[in-house]
């Protein structure tokens, strides 16, 4: 999906006055958007070549704390810059923002120009690269799951995230008449964003109160993922000026669903889908197969990439469409990875353990290096599963915590070889941190459990 605003375009609207504004956005660790915002005039004039910021945008944890432990940066290194560049490509409009216009760049090193290797979108640009040396072209696409609430982020912050009200005050899965209760604000960030150049192709309510997903059509890997990084701080955007605040949590409570970000995948070459092979069984071709298998194989140990956070891990509950188990089936929403679309052109593989506060760029990474090696290694696919899955026995787990996690990663020969083993140390690192701050930290759970009866 080309971006909806050519330089020139930018250039007429600057001049007119209609952009006053230019937004350069990089992506940190978790997938959020950092960056400066321009004035427009000086960005036409020399922003557009490139910019610079502290190379801590990729090294501090969610809070923005100058972790310690990298190899790429330290207060010993004396956190030096990185080059912003700007992908002109990616240039569109933020029609949510007045006289604004926003573009995606890449993170360059500031001596050799060359991309940074753990910056989230080189580590997706490195295995789109792979693919595309051995002919094939990756489509994916997320969905996207989110909790709206009554109040604005700034209340929710100022009485410490205590009495959370959802918007919609029943499980409105699928329903038309719940979800025109909450129509005012998905209007706006549906129409928003498409404004935004986002092909956004539907809402619906999820499988909890006040839970929406959001859908963007399939597209290339890179642009699914630039999307994706702007739809989630669109939405906030969105609410905010509204009033709301919304959260991309993968577990909020635990007496409720969790919110997912399912990873569909295929990859394609001279326009078709090498997925699909008509008279294979179940339109699977062998590169299909094949691919699955290497997803299967390293399921475990992408698995950081899917949910980097302690928080994250309490979502895989029995029961509530999260998967547990690391299997692959034909359309059942109880696997980890579900085959859509058997026997036709659309033929994809899901991969449904990602949540929504997952990096799109190192999920989509890590999914493509796993699924290359399989094609590479020529992988057999193990037989599919069915039933309740659940409940399926002795199957390969989903890891259970984030420390399991991220002992698996780091001792990933694959993901070592795919990524580089600084950039695998670099997200062990950050994965380090928060089980040192989840260890450090008395919670409220602590103190309801023990205050009187410890």
């Amino acid at each position: 999906m080309p971006a909806n605003l050519t330089f020139d375009a930018l250039k007429v609207a600057v001049g007119d006055g209609t952009i006053d504004t230019v937004l350069t956005c990089i992506v940190d660790m978790q997938g959020r958007l950092m960056g400066k915002r321009f004035h427009a005039q000086h960005f036409i004039d020399s922003g557009y070549d490139e910019t610079h910021c502290c190379n801590y945008l990729v090294a501090t944890d969610i809070e923005m704390v100058t972790v310690q432990g990298y190899k790429a940066t330290s207060w010993a290194a004396g956190y030096g810059d990185y080059v912003i560049k700007p992908d002109l490509a990616t240039l569109r409009l933020v029609p949510w923002l007045p006289g604004t216009a926003m573009v995606m760049c890449d993170l360059l090193d500031h001596h050799t120009h060359d991309l940074v290797p753990h910056a989230p979108r080189s580590i997706l640009k490195r295995q789109i690269a792979r693919a595309e040396a051995m002919g094939f072209t990756p489509y994916m696409a997320t969905e996207l799951e989110f909790f709206v609430f009554q109040d604005s982020f700034d209340a929710l912050f100022d009485r410490g995230y205590r009495g959370l009200q959802t918007l919609g005050r029943q499980n409105a899965d699928y329903a038309i008449f719940a979800t025109s209760k909450e129509e005012a604000i998905m209007r706006a960030i549906r129409n928003g964003l498409y404004g935004a150049g986002i092909p956004i192709e539907n809402s619906k309510g999820e499988a909890e109160a006040g839970q929406e997903e959001i859908n963007v059509r399939y597209s290339d890997a890179l642009d699914t993922a630039d999307m994706h990084s702007i739809v989630k701080n669109g939405i906030k955007e969105i609410a905010h000026a509204a009033g709301h605040a919304v959260t991309f949590m993968a577990k909020y409570d635990h007496a409720r669903a969790g919110s997912s970000s399912h990873v569909h995948q295929s990859l394609w070459s001279g326009g078709k889908n090498a997925f699909h092979d008509p008279d294979a069984e179940h339109g699977m071709s062998a590169l299909m197969r094949s691919y699955i298998a290497g997803q299967l194989a390293h399921a475990r140990d992408l698995t950081l990439c899917l949910a980097p956070y302690v928080n994250s891990y309490k979502r895989f509950v029995v029961g509530m469409f999260a998967p547990t188990k690391a299997v692959w089936s034909l359309d059942n929403r109880t696997a980890g990875f579900r085959v859509c679309g058997e026997n036709t052109r659309g033929v994809r593989v899901e991969c449904r353990i990602g949540g929504a506060d997952l990096n799109p760029y190192l999920a989509m990474a890590a999914l493509l290096a796993a699924g290359l090696d399989g094609i590479e290694k020529q992988m057999e696919l193990e037989p599919a599963i069915s039933g309740d899955i659940y409940q399926g026995g002795a199957l390969r787990e989903v890891p259970k915590t984030l420390g399991e996690a991220a002992a698996l990663m780091q001792g990933s020969e694959m993901l070592r070889a795919a990524f580089g083993p600084d950039v695998v140390d670099h997200y062990h690192r950050a994965a380090l941190w928060e089980i040192e701050e989840q260890n450090r930290v008395v919670t409220d759970w602590e103190v309801a459990r023990g205050f009187e009866r410890a």
